[in-house]
């Protein structure tokens, strides 16, 4: 049982720490450079007090203590270079950490959904993933890198602030807090509000529903073109980018007035001191050096807008930060499937399902398979068949484990599959899928990802063996030939064979076939059979295909119908029944002569 996250910002500050040393040395550097970047400040409060009690006494600059106000200018352009200085080191700390961070966040993150279930995939979108490691997690990288210095120093800025402003009087002190004081509480209520709270969960919504879209118009870019459509009649697209700026638009009005109040207050706080000093000079006792404090507190109110103007952004990014984190965290919260404590290996491998019964998204919904029972017998080769959406592909899926049972027994070798280690079951069983999926790698990068350890000679062999050796070799680069490079183009059969290639280099004991000779023209499909001989030899062979004639030679075929096996038998056999079996081949053999004609 995993320990379960923190939430809020008690989550923020355990991923900001995770380098915890170099973000405390962050946080003092920033700190620090704050304090020293007063000086300058202070050091021109000097200066003008020197100039204005000489002149005041003297009258000339004949007997102007020039060494001490040399020193008061140096003082000044050290702090302005000190606190220059230490910021840098402070983002040099900062950005360490965050970087390291997010490597390991993200290295979590996608080692993570890799080891969920396939049904946890077919349930979240691609643009979701991609969004939450892609945005989420950046996101995070730069609040570490950038806003939690800019927040320390936002936060050390008061304190450094309170003590200088009341050093020198008191009083003004005090009306130069009123401002401070002020802005914070605009802040607290802009970002209490419950519109703004509302928004951050509509807009991160509204984000994975345009990057979805973008990803599904890009990869039907090609159906927009034939039919000279426009990105404007491709509906969902169009309206999740009006979605997503309409939010975006709803969120700046929902701010528009505490932003306003907010600069208008930071901003001038010399008019809270104003009236302060018109009143305060007439009672002081020295009009000349209250006059020099009071140019002083003015001179330093400048300085206040930047730094508080970072606390907000710091405070509003925050917030969109805190809800990526918890949609990062959902998907960490996804369980993989168990493991056992004790992992069962095989010698054999026949695939048995015993009664198993199978129901996606849990409980409540319609059962995918029912009660379903058969053996695929090692070194013959089994098809399923059936209409689509009758549960051939989901059975298929139920082999290598990407999903488990809600009923029932998938045995190999007569050990149940939940018996077993992942990884140990994933090495014995090979899948070769309908959607061809190639890396925009080398053509052998390509194939060794069936065995990461088999030599470049191993991976010819395969190559051979699936027949595409002859089409690799004819590439500019050969096996080394990158795919998804310019003038690199491969056609639907080669990329099958491509995979064939993965499958036989890894020469796992069960193979599954889904439909993969679905897209194939007649010559390619003639080359994938081949590739299929080198594949299948005395392995366990599970063929899903709507081609009856793929599979009639097959040792055993099994009707699959709603989630239900309705029959089992060989071809001759089930053709003769005069069953669901015989009536599906009678259609496919009928739609052979079928052909298109002009009508009278």
């Amino acid at each position: 049982m995993n320990k379960p996250h923190k939430t809020g910002m008690a989550r923020l500050w355990e991923l900001a720490f995770r380098k915890k040393a170099l973000i405390i040395a962050s946080c003092v550097f920033s700190a620090a450079g704050v304090a020293v970047s007063f000086v300058p400040f202070i050091a021109v409060y000097y200066i003008i007090r020197e100039l204005a009690v000489h002149f005041a006494g003297a009258g000339t600059v004949g007997n102007l203590d020039t060494e001490s106000m040399m020193r008061l200018g140096w003082l000044a352009f050290g702090g302005a270079a000190g606190a220059v200085l230490l910021n840098f080191i402070a983002l040099a700390c900062s950005h360490l950490a965050a970087f390291s961070t997010l490597y390991r966040l993200k290295l979590e993150f996608m080692r993570h959904i890799a080891a969920l279930p396939l049904g946890f995939h077919t349930d979240n979108s691609t643009g979701k993933l991609r969004k939450i490691a892609d945005e989420n997690i950046e996101k995070l990288e730069g609040f570490i890198a950038h806003q939690l210095p800019d927040l320390v120093g936002s936060v050390a800025m008061p304190v450094v602030t309170l003590v200088i402003l009341f050093v020198f009087d008191w009083r003004l002190g005090i009306v130069s807090l009123v401002p401070i004081l002020l802005s914070y509480l605009i802040q607290s209520l802009a970002f209490s509000n419950k519109n703004a709270r509302i928004f951050v969960n509509k807009y991160q919504d509204s984000l994975e529903e345009m990057n979805n879209a973008a990803v599904e118009y890009v990869r039907g870019i090609s159906v927009v073109k034939a039919f000279n459509q426009t990105i404007y009649s491709f509906r969902k697209f169009y309206e999740t980018i009006k979605d997503y700026g309409g939010f975006c638009l709803n969120y700046t009005m929902t701010f528009e007035i505490f932003m306003e109040l907010f600069m208008a207050v930071i901003s001038h706080v010399y008019l809270f001191l104003m009236p302060a000093i018109i009143f305060l000079s007439g009672r002081a006792a020295d009009y000349g050096a209250f006059a020099l404090i009071a140019v002083f507190y003015l001179i330093f109110s400048v300085s206040l807008p930047a730094t508080f103007t970072k606390l907000m952004y710091v405070a509003q990014n925050g917030k969109m930060i805190l809800n990526g984190i918890e949609r990062m965290d959902e998907v960490l919260d996804e369980r993989p499937l168990p493991e056992t404590a004790s992992p069962k290996t095989v010698t054999e491998y026949p695939v048995s399902f015993e009664h198993v019964t199978f129901t996606y998204n849990g409980e409540g919904e319609t059962t995918a398979i029912q009660d379903v029972s058969f053996t695929a017998r090692q070194g013959e080769i089994t098809a399923l068949v059936g209409p689509s959406g009758g549960g051939k592909s989901t059975l298929a899926h139920l082999i290598p484990r990407f999903y488990d049972i809600a009923g029932g027994a998938v045995k190999i070798g007569g050990t149940d599959i939940r018996d077993m280690a992942s990884d140990y079951l994933m090495s014995i069983v090979s899948f070769v899928f309908q959607d061809v999926f190639l890396f925009k790698q080398s053509i052998l990068d390509n194939i060794l990802i069936g065995n990461k350890n088999a030599t470049r000679e191993e991976a010819v062999a395969a190559a051979k063996a699936a027949q595409c050796h002859e089409f690799i070799e004819a590439l500019p680069r050969g096996y080394d030939t990158v795919i998804g490079t310019k003038n690199v183009h491969l056609s639907g059969g080669e990329r099958q064979r491509l995979v064939i290639a993965r499958a036989v280099l890894k020469n796992a004991p069960i193979v599954v076939l889904d439909e993969a000779t679905a897209f194939a023209d007649p010559e390619n499909e003639r080359k994938i059979q081949k590739a299929f001989e080198s594949l299948m030899k005395d392995k366990t062979v599970i063929i899903i295909a709507h081609r009856l004639s793929t599979v009639r030679g097959a040792d055993k075929i099994v009707v699959i119908d709603n989630g239900l096996v309705v029959e089992e038998g060989v071809h001759g056999e089930l053709v003769s029944a005069g069953g669901r079996y015989s009536r599906m081949w009678e259609r496919y053999s009928g739609t052979l002569n079928w052909n298109l004609m002009r009508s009278a």
